[in-house]
């Protein structure tokens, strides 16, 4: 058993990154295995900021190998700009990065037709208008293109015309937009042939050979548990499944080959778009923690709604996924507050339920409890002994609470920013 999985544990932006970079230093294999580029993550390594978007964030240690899996919706054009970018930073990819034959590609007309069904949508569900909903519902209607597909040109011509067709056919009746021509989806994927058809790999096999070599691998997230398609606050929520359940389906891995789950949880929670917030903080709170924070989508900008930590979301992230560890992440962000609140529960009808769970017809309540807070400047710690004594008890209840260990606490956004207890 040498596979660990790291998973969000709340709406997304947790700094699974940052922690995902730190962890990678123990891992010889790092597989992305969900979400598409919808998920931005930012990573600072000696004050040089790396921005990725579908590229496992392992690919800044140079010994290390680094997979797109089987469940991730790949934007050929986004990937090879990506690509590049690593290149012009000095980053070699070259026999460390690989893509499942097994992924799916967004495409252009993926892209339209996420954003003017947003458009007309009647809530906002927080999407970010790159084509990843249409591109996951392909895959189930049957009707998506392959990454392994590139490689018979006949067969590829016979999938692109008849997904084109289809999509055409929306763009035009439905939405009165512009159809896209065969040639233009055809240039997008030979281009990507070309230049990274060399990178593509049958994944289930690389990773299972690679476990009885006695590799260790470890599986990154995009996105949160409660942004789950099937356990999180549906209808507010993404196309796949950030859960555990995702990182096997999404590697062909199997329970049997996981050690460790990994929570990556940050000190405060935010989320983006609509749906249930029970602990959202006030304006004045929610905006200086958005400021602490800076808390605006690296692949939007979009602001983010701001809270305080929630028990009971983190419990049904632990219940749903067995998180045998926690990452809690941006405690620093804390700093500054004379009183923090901590939502500890939920009211279902004015009576304490600790099975409520959110979606639209669950209005619940939450309990808070107030903690003293702390002026100091954590970025000086340089373990947890050294956190002042009210963050050091911040961190203790919230693991007493959640009844798991909190194994790593960061206090910055650097690498070295990373406490071990």
């Amino acid at each position: 058993m040498s596979c660990s999985i790291a998973i969000g544990t709340q709406w997304g932006d947790e700094g699974k990154a940052k922690m995902i970079d730190f962890l990678t230093r123990n891992s010889n294999v790092v597989v992305r295995y969900q979400g598409g580029t919808n998920a931005g993550r930012t990573v600072i390594v000696n004050e040089k900021k790396y921005v990725f978007h579908i590229i496992p964030s392992g690919i800044l240690h140079e010994d290390k190998k680094c997979i797109i899996g089987n469940g991730v919706v790949l934007d050929p054009v986004q990937f090879l700009e990506e690509k590049e970018l690593l290149k012009h930073k000095g980053i070699d990819i070259n026999d460390r990065l690989f893509i499942s034959d097994a992924a799916h590609f967004i495409l252009p007309y993926h892209k339209i037709l996420d954003t003017v069904s947003n458009d007309r949508a009647q809530y906002n569900p927080g999407t970010t208008n790159r084509g990843v909903g249409p591109c996951y519902a392909d895959k189930a209607l049957q009707i998506g293109i392959r990454a392994g597909d590139i490689f018979n040109e006949e067969y590829l011509q016979q999938r692109v015309a008849y997904a084109l067709k289809i999509k055409n056919e929306q763009l035009v009746k439905l939405y009165n937009e512009q159809p896209f021509t065969f040639d233009q989806i055809m240039d997008i994927l030979l281009t990507f042939k070309e230049n990274a058809g060399s990178l593509i790999i049958n994944s289930q096999h690389y990773l299972h050979n690679a476990i009885k070599n006695g590799e260790k691998i470890l599986l990154e997230g995009a996105q949160g548990f409660a942004l789950d398609l099937d356990h999180g606050t549906y209808p507010y929520v993404t196309s796949s499944n950030p859960t555990i359940g995702g990182a096997l389906l999404g590697t062909g891995l199997n329970a049997t080959q996981i050690k460790d789950v990994i929570g990556i949880t940050k000190s405060y929670v935010t989320r983006v778009g609509d749906g249930s917030f029970p602990s959202e903080a006030d304006k004045a709170d929610g905006d200086r923690l958005r400021v602490n924070g800076n808390e605006f989508g690296s692949t939007t900008g979009r602001p983010r709604r701001c809270g305080w930590f929630d028990i009971a979301l983190l419990k049904k992230a632990i219940m749903i996924n067995g998180i045998t560890q926690i990452a809690l992440t941006k405690l620093d962000v804390l700093t500054g507050f004379d009183k923090i609140k901590i939502s500890t529960g939920y009211k279902l009808n004015g009576e304490v339920n600790g099975e409520a769970w959110l979606s639209p017809y669950n209005p619940v309540t939450p309990e808070f409890r107030e903690m003293d807070g702390w002026k100091e400047n954590l970025s000086r710690c340089k373990s947890f002994e050294d956190l002042p004594e009210n963050a050091r008890k911040y961190v203790l209840f919230i693991e007493k609470e959640l009844g798991v260990p909190i194994s790593y606490v960061s206090v910055g956004p650097s690498r070295e920013d990373t406490l071990c207890r």
